[in-house]
């Protein structure tokens, strides 16, 4: 099968890079000549425009930073739908609305190709080895037939059910991870002030009820000092917009989410939007005058687990 991808950032150049490990026919789009280049420099076709991608596989992949840029990589002049043809697949990987998914997918689908929404859950790092988690939505035929390229990309791949269910799936899930990512700088805050051994109370904390993704991965970061997770305080802030307003649009009623949202944004404010989003717990330390650091802890996370093939789950 050829493939095309179009966005080689944090996440999306790692499930390229899989792809491409694992020889597949590949052809690449970004408008970053550096990132582009690194594949170039491998044999991998790099397209000239989404609609000459489009053209030229029968898979084309997106993973974007934002509906906005999606729309305008599908919609715009020389996009991917004017490059569309029957039978071709369409699978949005980026984190994005279930209603954009679904408008996208209205146009695909009236060039007889077939939309598929397929976010990943589970960190950027693991992005980097395979051993992530994908959502994919919509028609099964479609999903069974590109299977063996999303068990390359991902180690547990679940199909969600309709087009959209796989976005909606995936905007909950990073709300949570958001939720933990919060209350860890009150949980490090008590913690330090209580004069407890962080390192200690790290391991405490990952063998309790308390324990979560989130502390194993971005605890370690921030413990050191470095707070690189890979992933950025404007991308949180979008998530979690795209959380309140799926829960506007279904009138339902939250009390959480729209603090955690004002939590971002001020974290957005005081460090920038490029700040890691680990630095939000940075709020804390700041207010109480602290610095939650402990030493045996890594500037980046890497993923140890040997690359496998993934599986349905």
């Amino acid at each position: 099968m050829k493939i095309g991808f179009i966005g080689l950032g944090n996440v999306g150049g790692k499930l390229a890079r899989s792809l491409l490990r694992n020889k597949f026919d590949l052809t690449v789009r970004d408008l970053d000549k550096d990132l582009t280049n690194k594949f170039k420099t491998k044999g991998i076709k790099v397209a000239n425009s989404p609609k000459e991608l489009a053209e030229q596989v029968e898979l084309i992949i997106t993973c974007l930073p934002s509906p906005k840029i999606c729309a305008e990589v599908m919609e715009g002049q020389d996009g991917v739908i004017s490059g569309l043809s029957e039978s071709k697949i369409w699978l949005e990987m980026s984190t994005t609305d279930q209603s954009e998914v679904k408008r996208l997918g209205e146009q695909v689908i009236k060039k007889k190709a077939i939309p598929l929404d397929g976010p990943v859950s589970g960190g950027c790092h693991r992005a980097a080895t395979g051993n992530i988690a994908i959502f994919v939505g919509g028609e099964r035929k479609a999903f069974e037939k590109i299977l063996p390229v999303l068990t390359v990309m991902g180690r547990k791949v679940l199909h969600t059910g309709e087009l959209g269910s796989a976005s909606i799936l995936k905007v909950i899930t990073n709300y949570l991870a958001s939720v933990h990512l919060a209350a860890l700088g009150e949980a490090w805050t008590v913690a330090k002030k209580s004069n407890l051994n962080l390192a200690k109370a790290y391991n405490g904390i990952a063998i309790s009820s308390g324990n979560s993704f989130v502390h194993e991965t971005e605890s370690q970061v921030i413990l050191n000092g470095s707070y690189n997770i890979n992933f950025t305080m404007d991308l949180v802030e979008k998530d979690m917009t795209l959380f309140n307003d799926l829960a506007a649009k279904l009138n339902a009623p939250l009390e959480i989410s729209p603090l955690v949202l004002d939590i971002f944004k001020d974290g957005h404010k005081k460090y920038g939007s490029r700040a890691w989003s680990s630095m939000i717990v940075k709020r804390m330390e700041d207010l109480n005058k602290i610095n939650f650091r402990a030493k045996g802890f890594p500037a980046e996370l890497k993923d140890t687990e040997p690359e496998e093939k993934g599986y349905e789950i």
